[in-house]
């Protein structure tokens, strides 16, 4: 079964950057398309950016231009890098495979205040 694991979350001032990683237990990132969803307090959980096995990309309109996706196959891992942090990118951010069934990691908290 595959297993995955975010970290990177943390408390950010407004205009900061933080990275996230998503760590896979197996070679998963070159086999799957994958994506980071995020559940915002009272919002429904959505998605910020995916990247298919051939390595394109695609972003929420609020993030595009802040936000950057991307993965190691070698050390079967995925990031994202997010940039110019907003008070209203405080969520709880999720990596997930786009399969069916759905592979979620257990998500990682990023508060983004001044």
């Amino acid at each position: 079964q595959v297993q995955l694991v975010e970290s990177g979350g943390g408390l950010v001032q407004p205009g900061g950057s933080l990275r996230l990683s998503c760590a896979a237990s197996g070679s998963i990132f070159n086999a799957y398309p994958v994506a980071w969803y995020r559940q915002r307090p009272g919002k429904q959980r959505e998605s910020v950016a995916s990247i298919s096995t051939g390595g394109s990309t695609n972003y929420a309109d609020s993030v595009k231009g802040r936000f950057t996706i991307s993965r190691d196959n070698a050390k079967n891992a995925m990031y994202l890098q997010m940039n110019s942090l907003k008070p209203e990118d405080t969520a709880v951010y999720y990596c997930r495979t786009l399969t069916d069934p759905a592979y979620w990691g257990q998500g990682t908290q990023v508060t983004v205040s001044s």
